[in-house]
């Protein structure tokens, strides 16, 4: 099966499995696990911050940021289309009492200056207290874009100008930095929260890192704490996490290229709609542009073709590159999907 659901479904490298098994242990939540500390420092070196947080999942690693950020009844700014507020199941509002305002997504996955400017609340006792802006870096439902070291700077003067912090979802952070030709770090400048994960295009089972000063990770370990996610013999996940950081990054350019090649192949097929120059990174968004076939019915002639997508609309569909998946299985793919749609 050539599975282009998700990036989350890559399994670990043999290196990985090693790593795994030969891990160094300790119990993290008195901070004795090695392999934990390693990794959240070398993760934290990584982007540029001071200290690092490891979380069991990007969710978990956004919920404990805002948390942390934010106290109940403020406000926090972030896009109509971003992942905090639509596939977190409303965890800020539900366990922050945080509101949530949002303002619309570009299709390059930017939020404007001037919406983020306006969104933000007078000092009016009828208002709640805006405190922090959030951007997702790269954009997910906005074909995987990346947002440039020049907008992400443009945002974080207008917050601090403002009084307000800025975190960013960098779930494929790497991905952005690829896309862009740039060092990570470039791209974290300034914001004063990140998290990213490991188990996105990293190839790690399971994990996420939030990274920020000293000062907010200590207090990130408790909001960690108060959400359940205080974790003994860590070390199992971080080792795959310490691999994923060494040996994952550089090969994330071939994802990039499959994503490019997939994208090329179905703007060729009849009866399917993309726009090839808006995949940048590892996400292929594309459309059933035929009547009487819809996204579940096309998920259904894959799937029996030994295909996986997802379906995301009444006429969407997604697929993601990864590791795993290589030049031949995005050929296999391509052929499935004309046979699906000739069928």
């Amino acid at each position: 099966m050539i599975d282009l659901r998700s990036d989350t479904v890559t399994l670990p490298s043999a290196a990985m499995r090693e790593a795994i098994l030969h891990a160094e242990l300790g119990d993290d939540v008195f901070g004795e696990d090695p392999t934990v500390n390693r990794l959240e420092h070398r993760a934290a070196e990584r982007v540029g911050k001071e200290a690092g947080l490891l979380v069991v999942s990007g969710t978990m690693g956004n919920l404990v940021s805002i948390l942390t950020h934010c106290g109940r009844g403020v406000e926090v700014i972030l896009g109509d289309m971003c992942h905090t507020f639509l596939y977190e199941a409303g965890g800020i509002a539900a366990l922050g009492g945080i509101h949530p305002r949002t303002i619309p997504n570009q299709p390059d996955g930017t939020l404007r200056l001037e919406d983020i400017e306006a969104a933000i609340r007078p000092g009016n006792v009828h208002f709640p207290r805006t405190r922090l802006v959030c951007l997702e870096n790269t954009h997910n439902r906005c074909s995987g874009a990346p947002l440039t070291v020049e907008y992400t700077a443009q945002v974080v003067a207008l917050a601090h100008g403002r009084g307000l912090g800025v975190h960013l979802d960098g779930a494929r952070l790497f991905h952005a930095a690829a896309a862009l030709g740039v060092d990570v770090k470039e791209l974290t400048e300034g914001a004063d929260s990140l998290s990213f994960c490991l188990s996105k295009g990293l190839a790690a089972p399971v994990g996420s890192v939030v990274c920020g000063s000293k000062d907010f990770i200590a207090e990130a370990r408790r909001t960690r704490k108060v959400v359940g996610g205080g974790m003994r013999q860590a070390g199992i996940i971080a080792a795959a996490g310490i691999v994923a950081l060494d040996q994952m990054i550089d090969r994330i350019p071939e994802d990039h290229d499959n994503a490019a090649r997939l994208a090329a192949g179905i703007a060729r097929i009849d009866g399917l709609s993309i726009d090839p120059a808006r995949v940048q990174t590892n996400i292929v968004y594309f459309d059933v542009a035929r009547e009487k076939m819809s996204p579940d019915e096309l998920v259904k002639r894959l799937t029996a073709r030994g295909v996986r997508v997802l379906s995301t609309g009444p006429t969407r569909l997604r697929a993601v590159t990864h590791y795993g998946i290589s030049a031949g299985d995005i050929d296999q793919a391509l052929q499935a999907l004309s046979e699906a749609m000739r069928a």
